[in-house]
């Protein structure tokens, strides 16, 4: 089943989160805290527009290079889903669409991500990016630094 889906295009990660609903979509839409998360490797600077219709960019800086991420919002429902496209060199012309939906378990919060319409061949490669983005969210959430909602 995971394998027609990446065939068409599309990757879904699910992962159980120590924190609230509210506090992880705080960190997906509040740039400083994003910033601190959002690239694999490395660091980011993040500039958005939290408005149905308004644009993002991430620009990721490792170590040779920077890769600049762009979208646009289509769902803000805080907080429990947010939606947006994803354009990079990767996702070639085409607009890809990521989807964050957030849902409580007891004390803690299942994220799931759906990144769909990707070109068949960086299904994989956004797997393994997102699963490393969503492991330093982990860390960012657990961090002594982080705000708490």
């Amino acid at each position: 089943m995971a394998e027609d889906r990446a065939a068409a295009g599309v990757l879904e990660i699910t992962r159980l989160l120590p924190a609230t609903p509210e506090a992880v979509f705080a960190a997906w839409t509040d740039p400083a805290a994003l910033s601190r998360w959002i690239s694999p490797r490395g660091t980011a600077s993040v500039t958005l527009d939290l408005r149905v219709g308004g644009r993002f960019e991430i620009i990721m800086k490792g170590e040779e290079r920077e890769l600049s991420y762009t979208g646009e919002y289509r769902e803000i429902e805080p907080p429990y889903r947010l939606a947006f496209t994803w354009q990079s060199e990767y996702t070639g012309p085409d607009q890809t669409l990521v989807t964050v939906s957030l849902q409580p378990k007891g004390n803690q919060t299942e994220l799931t991500l759906t990144h769909e319409s990707l070109p068949p061949d960086q299904v994989e490669s956004h797997r393994g990016g997102w699963s490393l983005i969503i492991e330093k969210l982990l860390g960012h959430l657990t961090s002594p630094n982080s705000r708490t909602v």
